[in-house]
This record gives structure tokens, sequence and C-alpha cells, in this order.
């Protein structure tokens, strides 16, 4: 159960065998069944989770009570508010499973406990917050620089199997257009 996310932090940094058993000894393991909120707005973030297996979106509700997803998260991946989670405030979105998931999840306590005793992991994590604001600020460009059909592409493209996984409705609220106007994008795309 924990090769993958061994796999996964070895490749930012070659850990020992101890500091890898801390690690794990540190990690939850969790079973969560779809359609679970693993937080919702207000609350204040308790974990860091590593998806094993599943998806999960983040979100939050616009001022007209309509979804806006803000990521979609799979197999290799973290999910958590990280604002949320380091600054201990109460959070603004909301984080649902979709699928059934397996997660290995990582609390505040034991995240300090993780840092103080292996120190390197301090790397890890660093790497990991890169990868997600560069993730973030590509999403930002590409909403204001990029059509609607742009946008779905460059999504096919990032997510090749999420259309088989996630409902159209949550693509659209993804990119932030209406399930109606996803619909003819594809249609105009098929025609091509």
């Amino acid at each position: 159960m924990y090769d993958v996310i061994n796999q996964y932090v070895n490749r930012c940094v070659s850990f020992q065998e101890e500091e890898l058993a801390l690690f794990n000894s540190l990690l939850q393991y969790q079973v969560v069944p779809k359609k679970t909120f693993l937080l919702q707005e207000g609350e204040i973030c308790q974990f860091e989770a590593y998806i094993v297996k599943g998806c999960i979106k983040s979100y939050f509700l616009n001022e007209n009570g309509f979804e806006v997803i803000l990521t979609f998260a799979t197999e290799d991946w973290w999910v958590s508010d990280m604002a949320s989670f380091h600054e201990q405030i109460p959070s603004r979105m909301y984080i649902e499973t979709l699928e059934d998931c397996e997660l290995l999840v990582l609390s505040p306590s034991a995240k300090e406990v993780l840092l103080e005793k292996a120190p390197r992991f301090e790397r890890v994590f660093r790497l990991m917050v890169q990868r997600h604001l560069a993730s973030y600020q590509e999403r930002l460009f590409g909403n204001i620089a990029k059509s609607a059909q742009e946008r779905y592409l460059d999504f096919l493209q990032k997510y090749p199997t999420l259309p088989l996984r996630v409902p159209q409705h949550q693509i659209a609220a993804y990119l932030g257009i209406s399930p109606e106007f996803l619909s003819k994008i594809r249609a105009r795309l098929s025609h091509k």
C-alpha cells in the first residue's frame, strides 16, 4: 500500500528506509466512499491526502449557488485546502469524492513530527506546492486568454481519461461554461 507514495516521494529525494518507515507510520490509510465530503466550507482542513485510488473534486459555490470546480485530483495526486491546512483558518471550499477512494492522510500534527524528525521531507512538500502552483497558474492563464473550446481541448490533453470518470456537467463547471455550451463544443469538434 505504501509503495506508490514511497515512489512518489523518492522521485523528489532519495530517502533512507528509516525515513520512509517514519513517513509511512505517520500516514493514516482511509477508504472513503464516493459522494463523501472530506471538507466543507467553514471547516478547518485537517489533512493533506495522497490519492492511492479514486477521483476527488475541489470546488466552491458562486453567488448563484452553482459549483465552480477548481481541481480534479486522481491517483498519484495530493488533495487539501493548503491555506486552511497551514493557517488553520476556515475553508472557503468543498472537497468531495467522486469515486470510492483509497487515501493516505497526513494530519497537521503528523506533518510537524515528520518535518522535525526527517527534515528532507521539506523538499518533497516544497516541490509538491510548486507543482500545484504551476498547475493553478496555467489554469488561470488559460481561463483568461483562451476560448472555451481551447480550454476544453487543453482539459482533454491534460486529463485524457477523466471524461470517462466525471459527468459532463462537472467538466463544464471546471471549464466555467454551461453544460449546454460544452455539448455544442463537443458537437462542433466531432464534425471536424
